[in-house]
């Protein structure tokens, strides 16, 4: 009946197939159209560390905890986590195709909140990250000295400061993460039998280096309320944090009644190396920091290693002689 209606009128007919061919061929500007539709669910990734502890002190301090608040959490297919001896942790959480991955990081943000407070204090005071990011890296930046100017330490420290930086900035950069990272770090060497012959226990010297090692505000001279004859008012600069291995040797750490005075050098030494010695990297026998590039859900692979490889031609213009 319907079809007989258009037969008879063809010019009619003809009007209607145009307006709908027009209507469809302006939808094409408004309606969003994907070329390559996301194949692979998002992921959330959490990590933590735990200095000092093993495997088995992290998966029952921190990944019991974590797993049992995450556990559930919506739009959620499974997760897997690894506990590693050098006290880090780290859990993937994967959700289900097409959920908003930045919904899934709020959600999974959420959860860990409800765990912090059943870890321990040096896993909170060192933090946790929630991030999205896919499981396998895209492409990995390797820094090195060919000719052996530099030492490991130098450049993961200068791989951390000019590159990790900017390469996190970019478009479709889930983290970057430099593999055998070894940054700056003051180490205090303690002697154990030193320390027990004076009375001096590891908590001990903590407590005095959070104590001494302090930025503090000093104030103002002449600030309001001042008598009338006050002219100016200057401001205190003082002394902050403690920047040379010498300044950290004369922290003070015990006192006797009678004058006696215990320094960190009396028990130990002090050296400016790497924050970490667990891991390192090498390229071509030459010491190097690998930075590995993850990328976020959602972008495209290609297009993200080019513009990784054009942001590192040009910071590396930059870059001292001999690295």
């Amino acid at each position: 009946m319907l079809s007989g209606f258009f037969i008879d009128r063809p010019k009619f007919a003809i009007v209607i197939a145009i307006v709908i061919t027009l209507a469809g061929a302006l939808a094409l500007w408004v309606i969003p159209v994907a070329q390559y539709p996301n194949i692979t669910p998002p992921q959330i990734t959490v990590s933590a560390t735990y200095p000092g502890a093993d495997a088995e002190t992290v998966a029952n301090t921190i990944a019991e905890p974590i797993e049992e608040q995450v556990n559930g959490v919506q739009d959620m297919l499974y997760m897997s986590s690894t506990s590693s001896s050098s006290g880090t942790y780290s859990l993937t959480v994967t959700f289900a195709i097409g959920t908003d991955p930045n919904i899934d990081q709020v959600n999974v943000q959420n959860r860990v909140s409800l765990a912090e407070a059943q870890l321990p204090s040096t896993v909170s005071q060192q933090g946790l990250t929630v991030r999205q990011q896919s499981s396998n890296f895209v492409i990995a930046v390797n820094l090195f000295s060919p000719n052996g100017k530099y030492d490991q330490t130098f450049i993961s420290n200068y791989a951390n400061v000019n590159l990790r930086y900017p390469l996190s900035r970019l478009p479709g950069v889930g983290n970057a993460q430099i593999l055998g990272n070894a940054q700056y770090a003051m180490r205090i060497w303690m002697d154990p039998v030193r320390m027990t012959s004076l009375g001096v226990s590891s908590s001990d010297v903590v407590s005095a280096i959070s104590a001494q090692n302090q930025q503090s505000a000093a104030g103002q001279i002449g600030e309001p309320p001042i008598s009338s004859g006050q002219r100016q008012q200057l401001t205190i600069i003082t002394q902050g944090r403690l920047v040379s291995p010498d300044q950290f040797r004369n922290i003070i750490v015990k006192t006797n009644p009678s004058g006696g005075i215990v320094r960190i050098r009396d028990i130990g030494d002090v050296e400016l190396g790497a924050q970490t010695y667990t891991s390192s990297s090498r390229l071509n026998r030459f010491p190097s920091a690998t930075l590995a590039i993850y990328q976020a859900p959602g972008a495209n692979a290609l297009q993200l290693a080019d513009a990784i490889q054009q942001q590192v031609k040009e910071i590396s213009k930059s870059f001292p002689e001999g690295l």
